[in-house]
C-alpha cells in the first residue's frame, strides 16, 4: 500500500507528472542548451513573491535533489517593503513549498516611490543591485530570476516598437558591477501559461507586484507598454498560433549579413565598413 504525500510532495510530483513537458521538461532545456549551471556553482535563487520566482526555486531544489552535478543553492527573499499580509503570504508559501529562505529587508520601496521619474525602473535596479551584493557577501557566484519565455519574446517586441532598436533578453550574462558574478534566467524556455496553470491545479496563490506605488495610484496596467504588447500577441495568436515561438526563435537566428547597422560591445557598425571589400 503506497503511503500518502504531504501538499508539498504532491505539488513536486505536479512538477515532475502532470506538468513534466510544460515545466520541468523545457526547464532542463534552458539549463542545458544555455549552460546555466556549472559544477561548483553557488547560486542564489532570487524570490519575490510570485508564482515565476518559487516555481523557479522548487524546480532548481528539485535538480540539486536529483542531479550528479555539485551545485548549491541559498534562497534569498529581499523585502523592498511588503505590507504586512504579502510578506506573511511569502513566509506561507515558503514554508508549503519547503523551501528554506532568508529574508532580508531594504527600503527599495520608499525610495523607488518618492522618485519623480520611472520609480519602476528605479526599483528593479536597486533591487538587483542588493541581490547582487548580497548574494556575493553569501559567497555566490550567481543570481537566478524568474523570467520566463513570454517575459523574453514580450521584451524582445517592446524593444523594437518602443526602444527603435532590436534588443533580446539574454538567458545568463555576466554583472558589470560585481565581478565574478552571474545572472542566470532558468525558466528561459517555461511559457507563463503553463505557470498559471501549475500554480491553480495545485491551488497555489501568491503576491503579485506588491509595491506602494502601484497600490496607491490609480494604476491602470492596460495602460502599460508591457500590457499593450503582451495583449497584441495575443491577437495575432488567433491568427498565428506559432507567433510566439516564431520571435523566440528569431532571437536565435539574427542575420547580421541583412543588417545595415548593429552594435556590439557598445560600439556602432555599418553595413558600409564591408561592402565594397572582395
Amino acid at each position: 500500500m503506497s503511503r500518502e504525500l504531504d501538499a508539498c510532495q504532491l505539488i513536486e510530483r505536479s512538477i515532475n507528472k502532470k506538468y513534466r513537458k510544460e515545466l520541468w521538461t523545457p526547464f532542463m532545456q534552458a539549463v542545458r542548451r544555455y549552460e546555466l549551471i556549472r559544477p561548483g556553482d553557488r547560486i542564489a535563487v532570487c524570490i519575490s513573491g510570485g508564482k515565476d520566482s518559487m516555481l523557479m526555486a522548487k524546480l532548481l531544489q528539485e535538480l540539486r535533489r536529483h542531479t550528479e552535478v555539485p551545485f548549491e543553492l541559498a534562497f534569498l527573499v529581499m523585502d523592498p517593503g511588503y505590507n504586512a499580509e504579502n510578506r506573511r503570504k511569502i513566509e506561507e508559501n515558503a514554508a508549503l513549498l519547503r523551501i528554506p529562505i532568508t529574508v532580508f529587508e531594504t527600503n527599495v520601496f520608499s525610495v523607488a516611490n518618492a522618485a519623480s521619474h520611472n520609480p519602476c525602473y528605479l526599483c528593479a535596479r536597486m533591487r538587483r543591485g542588493h541581490l547582487y551584493s548580497l548574494a556575493q557577501s553569501m559567497g555566490c557566484n550567481k543570481i537566478a530570476l524568474g523570467h520566463h519565455f513570454n517575459d523574453v519574446i514580450e521584451t524582445t517586441v517592446m524593444a523594437m516598437f518602443y526602444g527603435a532598436q532590436l534588443q533580446a533578453m539574454l538567458p545568463k550574462l555576466h554583472s558589470d558591477n560585481f565581478e565574478g558574478m552571474e545572472l542566470i534566467r532558468p525558466l528561459y524556455c517555461i511559457r507563463e501559461d503553463d505557470i498559471i496553470a501549475w500554480a491553480r491545479y495545485n491551488g497555489l496563490e501568491f503576491i503579485r507586484c506588491a509595491c506602494r506605488f502601484t497600490e496607491n495610484a490609480a494604476n491602470d496596467t492596460g495602460a502599460s507598454k508591457r500590457a499593450e504588447i503582451k495583449a497584441l500577441i495575443k491577437s495575432l495568436k488567433k491568427t498565428n498560433p506559432d507567433i510566439e515561438m516564431s520571435i523566440f526563435n528569431s532571437i536565435h537566428a539574427v542575420c547580421l549579413d541583412t543588417m545595415p547597422a548593429w552594435k556590439t560591445g557598445g560600439e556602432l557598425h555599418s553595413f558600409l565598413e564591408a561592402y565594397d571589400r572582395p
